[in-house]
């Protein structure tokens, strides 16, 4: 077998999922000179494990587990706190430039797995000091490199979430939860002192169609309803009464009995309150004025299309004062990424493989998660989408090999060699490019080695305040490892 030689950018759980099924599928006796090199433009690995997952919810990070078996194999790479591409990261301004050139000169495959990494706005309701995409808040409450300080909570009562998936009912469940009993989870003290002077009383979760149509899981509902503090409001039994003629699935079924039995405690006995506003479709936002301290949200009635179950207008409209409006609509790659596909929202790829503008697999060059499909499926979906693509590269790079069972179902499609994108068919397998070799020098580019010994800081400090781990900022990594490297 010949020299391969995988770039992986992305170090979420799909860019490892790919890479823990290669290295297992590839003996090292089978394919000696078979390396991979992780990328990720965060300086810790993991990406929505570690800054998107919700900290009061630390069994969804058992996976990581699995990540560190893979970094563990001495075939494998991680490089951290690298942005591939020739446009500088203006929202992490701290890391270390990778063109993307350098990265073709180094592989002879590569692999992008860099996630949706930006929120999908809404079109009329602009970002604002009263309007924030949901990615601001989940990212400050997991102290993402990029984030920035929320809207001062100190002054809101009143949230609307416009939305209804599982960070909206998360990041309500944040806002909602007594600060005494997230402390003890992977929250940062810094969130948690914001979180103590919080003058939250309400929030409301706008949906624009109805119960049975819901993005959120049970898990999730159920989760709301058991808050100790927090009670919601009563939904109409106009609301709960589903169409006759149409079968439920077992989840929605589910869903209507809980928002049928309602939370835990009753309405009215909480400090705080929580509504789920069904087939209710945001138009705009008027800010504050002298005479009313809270903004004014409109809001499209709607109802369901019984051919399509879309939502459509009703031609009512009412209004809602609320403090702050959190938009959580979904998300989509970074337009700046190459073969980003604007119309798609994501990169252009089809089964595992990056597609040209003229429609044409590009040779080895391969795509896998939310990157290359948008940002839809749980952990689980992202792991069977990934043992697939890593299928695809196997079925290319050990084509009829004996011993390496697959089930890529089309190994030789018609595929183009890029003049653009051409990648170096006999590498050096060890080195990364000199980029990275100097970036570890002068310590702006973090290994899995680094990783480990941080977490487990992390967990040592976190230790010491009775919770999970207290995060480091990248600042306090650096300082970390400097004097690591001092003491060694």
């Amino acid at each position: 077998m010949p020299p391969v030689k995988l770039a992986v950018v992305g170090g979420g759980p799909s860019a490892f999922y790919v890479t823990s099924r290669l290295l297992s599928l590839l003996k090292p006796s089978e394919a000696p000179s078979f390396r991979v090199h992780m990328y990720d433009r965060l300086w810790a690995p993991h990406g929505l494990v570690r800054y998107g997952v919700a900290p009061d919810h630390p069994e969804v990070k058992n996976c990581t587990n699995k990540f560190d078996d893979t970094a563990n194999d001495p075939r494998f790479r991680f490089f951290g706190n690298v942005n591939v591409g020739d446009t500088p990261l203006t929202s992490i301004p701290h890391t270390h430039s990778l063109p993307l050139r350098s990265l073709l000169q180094n592989y002879t495959h590569v692999l992008f797995a860099t996630g949706c990494t930006l929120s999908t706005l809404h079109p009329a309701i602009p970002p604002s000091e009263y309007c924030v995409p949901a990615l601001s808040m989940v990212h400050w409450y997991t102290q993402h490199p990029s984030h920035v300080p929320p809207p001062d909570l100190r002054k809101i009562s009143h949230v609307s979430l416009i939305g209804n998936g599982n960070v909206s009912l998360d990041i309500a469940r944040i806002l909602l939860t007594p600060p005494h009993v997230l402390e003890k989870y992977d929250v940062p003290t810094s969130v948690l002192d914001v979180l103590r002077q919080s003058a939250v009383k309400h929030v409301s979760i706008m949906a624009r169609r109805g119960p049975l149509e819901a993005a959120f899981t049970t898990k999730e509902l159920r989760e709301l309803m058991n808050l100790p503090d927090a009670s919601m409001v009563p939904l109409s039994s106009s609301i709960l009464t589903s169409a006759p003629e149409m079968t439920m699935t077992r989840q929605q079924r589910r869903t209507l009995e809980l928002l049928q039995k309602g939370s835990k405690n009753a309405y009215g006995s909480t400090p705080k309150t929580w509504s789920l506003e069904f087939y209710r479709s945001p138009t705009g936002l008027t800010p504050p004025t002298s005479s009313s301290p809270l903004a004014q949200l409109t809001l499209a009635h709607t109802e369901l299309d019984p051919r399509t179950r879309r939502a459509i207008s009703t031609g009512e409209t009412s209004s809602l004062l609320t403090s702050l409006v959190i938009t959580s609509l979904g998300f989509h790659a970074d337009p700046q990424t190459t073969f980003y596909d604007p119309s798609l929202g994501h990169l252009r790829a089809l089964a595992g493989r990056i597609i040209s503008s003229s429609g044409t697999a590009i040779k080895n060059i391969y795509a896998s998660g939310w990157s290359a499909n948008g940002a839809k499926g749980v952990l689980a979906s992202t792991m069977m989408d990934a043992y697939a693509v890593a299928d695809i590269i196997l079925s290319d790079i050990t084509p009829g090999e004996k011993g390496v069972q697959t089930t890529a179902t089309s190994s030789n499609p018609d595929m183009i060699l890029s003049s653009e994108f051409q990648l170096n068919p006999n590498p050096h397998v060890e080195d990364p490019p000199l980029e990275i070799l100097e970036g570890l020098k002068n310590g702006t580019v973090t290994t899995y080695d680094d990783w480990k010994h941080i977490d487990a800081e992390e967990r040592r400090r976190g230790e010491a305040m009775d919770k999970e781990r207290e995060r480091m900022s990248w600042s306090d990594a650096r300082t970390f490892m400097s004097q690591r490297a001092a003491l060694h």
